[in-house]
């Protein structure tokens, strides 16, 4: 579960990303940069997660 949800977080940034690489609208770009940063932080604690289960014993 949680290395799925990691997978499409990693996705989502990896298409964000290349996204910034072409616009040149200065609000579309905020917009773009500031769903990076949530997605980064959604896969900050996707990864926090997976440790804990990890630790915790879970496979």
């Amino acid at each position: 579960m949680y290395q799925e949800d990691e997978m499409s977080v990693e996705q989502q940034i990896e298409e964000l990303r290349a996204e910034l690489s072409w616009c040149d609208d200065a609000g579309e770009r905020r917009q773009i940069e500031a769903e990076l940063r949530a997605a980064e932080k959604r896969l900050k604690r996707c990864n926090r997660a997976l440790r804990q289960a990890e630790q915790a014993g879970w496979q």
